[in-house]
């Protein structure tokens, strides 16, 4: 680590780390077009090239146009105009994908949710965004029947995993897996994916709409600084310069590919496994459903170029006797982010890549959902331990002291704020929580600020300690402790709740809720397993507790306030005791 020189050197105006760029270029040209038209221009230029592949199935840059081509001509054909949004709620799929350039060629915007929120959820988001248009699978159209009276939308798309299937595969999907989805009864309200494909290929291709670079383009959401879920809007130039930067970063060339395990509702998994790679012409293998089986089946006969993903992805392969016995000279680069990477399982999967024959390092990154995903990395040919990297190019970060916009000194803890193309425009009809992380600093340059505490080196890289903000890391998805103590909260027996993290091997973080209820003497296990059912049917997986604790009082801060630290500081002495501690000190 570095000491605290004292010195600052105005990191936004030397960039200390370009002499560390190696390949890479200092700034990019970035067309000024919209996010439909820079896929467009890969289209044209490597249209006979294979673009996805999707379970055995594949298209090449031409048909993958010409789906979203008819797919936006569909959408008009049914009022689609500017400005609409449309929820999209679906798997890494080509029926998840292409409807995002569709919709964008109309001037429209993509809301990107996860296919497994329960149905509050999915009302918030749809209420957040103010969607008229939603676009999931069938076999979750009740939990959207559950609510949609109670938002704005007017039409539901439904998609059916057979849709993009091989031939021979539907048949087999249909009289397995497909039978356990309930049909949709009669509604009004829905159109079939395959319809409005079919309607828009027989239309024919309607104009495209003029857009801005900073138009928004895509909504993905966070819980900001608060914990409560804000809408992310990124615009088209966010968008396509994250896209590039990446392509730079990574060395991403045409007829290379990228396996897409990331879902396409995490910046991550839509701005570099998707779009990323597209813009690079190389070829997005999407992986609708992650087992460490699956993802080792798909390395060995698909032989992947690039392999990106969360540090759980990479333990669970590691640990996996296929991926151990698969030929791994394929792999050209591997990329960790979404949270911490843990030494150990650094050098566990990079030790099993050798033994396969391959040859690559698992790199550390760092990004948020506010510029897309990742706004750095480490140098495909450099190492420094415990460092997130440096920045991408264009992309400018500095530490300042925390509750200032003053830069600190090289080696000193502040909170790390970046500035770049990546940057979002704002939060969706959230301008107080907007100008609280968007600030103008002395350089006249407009700041994001993460939130996140860090330092900086006299080489330029940075390194990551902790979230000022309260938020967990559960297989790389964002969970945050205030929402899920809101949702727990509502149940009749509980009068307070406290969620904490505790470190675990497979999913880095895992949710443990202590609980007081309002009366003591229910403190049962079938209290437990009734508050427990309670949390799966109002949050997602990763948000509830996979640890229930009653407790007849919680630790207080001097203010009042439950004194969330002494419960992980508990909980982490207890695994130190029992030797139980998951990763290296």
């Amino acid at each position: 680590m570095s000491e605290n020189t004292g010195k600052v050197i105005n990191a936004a105006e030397t960039k200390p780390w370009l002499k560390f760029y190696g390949h890479v270029p200092e700034t990019l040209d970035y067309p000024k077009v919209s996010l439909y038209e820079r896929i467009i221009q890969t289209v044209n230029n490597f249209s006979n090239d294979p673009a996805w592949e999707f379970m055995g199935n594949r298209q090449n840059y031409k048909q993958f146009g010409e789906e979203i081509e008819a797919f936006a001509a569909g959408l008009q054909l049914m009022g689609f105009k500017r400005g609409d949004v449309i929820t999209i709620a679906m798997p890494t799929a080509p029926s998840g994908v292409i409807p995002i350039y569709a919709v964008n060629k109309l001037g429209g915007v993509c809301s990107m949710i996860h296919p497994l929120s329960p149905a509050p959820q999915i009302k918030m988001f749809l209420n957040i965004s103010k969607s008229r248009w939603a676009l999931t699978l069938d076999a979750l159209y009740p939990k959207f029947n559950e609510i949609l009276h109670e938002t704005s939308v007017e039409k539901i798309i439904l998609s059916k995993i057979p849709d993009y299937l091989p031939k021979l595969m539907r048949p087999l999907f249909n009289i397995t897996k497909g039978r356990q989805i309930k049909p949709v009864p009669k509604d009004s309200r829905v159109v079939w994916y395959t319809d409005v494909l079919k309607n828009g290929k027989k239309h024919g291709n309607v104009e495209t709409v003029k857009q801005s670079p900073d138009d928004t383009a895509i909504i993905l959401y966070s819980g900001g600084t608060t914990g409560i879920p804000k809408g992310i809007e990124l615009t088209n130039m966010n968008m396509i310069s994250e896209g590039m930067q990446i392509i730079h970063w990574g060395k991403i060339e045409r007829h290379e590919s990228v396996l897409a395990i990331l879902p396409i509702f995490h910046g991550f998994g839509l701005g570099v496994c998707v779009n990323g790679c597209f813009m690079a012409g190389g070829l997005s293998i999407m992986v609708p459903l992650f087992t460490p089986e699956s993802v080792a089946d798909l390395v060995k006969k698909k032989r992947p170029n690039y392999m990106i993903g969360v540090p759980t992805l990479f333990e669970a392969l590691a640990n996996n006797p296929k991926f151990q016995n698969t030929d791994l000279s394929c792999l050209k680069a591997t990329f960790s982010g979404a949270d911490t990477l843990p030494r150990q399982t650094k050098e566990k999967f990079e030790e099993v890549v050798r033994k396969a024959n391959g040859n690559v390092k698992l790199l550390e990154g760092y990004g948020l959902t506010e510029a897309v995903t990742a706004i750095m990395a480490m140098p495909l040919d450099t190492y420094k331990e415990g460092s997130i990297g440096v920045p991408f190019p264009d992309m400018l970060a500095k530490i300042v002291k925390v509750n200032t916009i003053e830069e600190a000194p090289v080696g000193e803890e502040g909170e790390i704020c970046i500035h770049g193309p990546a940057v979002m425009k704002g939060y969706l009809g959230n301008k107080e929580a907007t100008d609280k992380v968007l600030r103008k600093h002395a350089d006249g340059r407009v700041w994001l600020h993460t939130g996140d505490l860090g330092h900086m080196d006299e080489d330029g890289f940075f390194f990551f300690k902790i979230r000022q903000k309260r938020m967990l890391k559960v297989s790389g998805i964002n969970v945050y402790p205030g929402v899920v103590e809101d949702t727990l909260r509502k149940h009749p027996k509980v009068k307070d709740v406290c969620v904490i993290g505790i470190p675990d091997k497979n999913q880095i973080s895992r949710v443990k809720a202590f609980i007081i209820l309002k009366d003591h003497s229910e403190a049962t296990e079938e209290t437990k397993a009734e508050i427990t059912a309670f949390a799966r049917e109002h949050l997602i997986k990763w948000e509830s507790p996979r640890e229930i604790e009653f407790r007849e009082k919680l630790p207080l801060t001097l203010v009042g306030k439950i004194a969330f630290n002494e419960l992980e500081k508990e909980e982490l002495e207890k695994l130190k005791e029992k030797k139980q501690y998951p990763f290296d000190q």
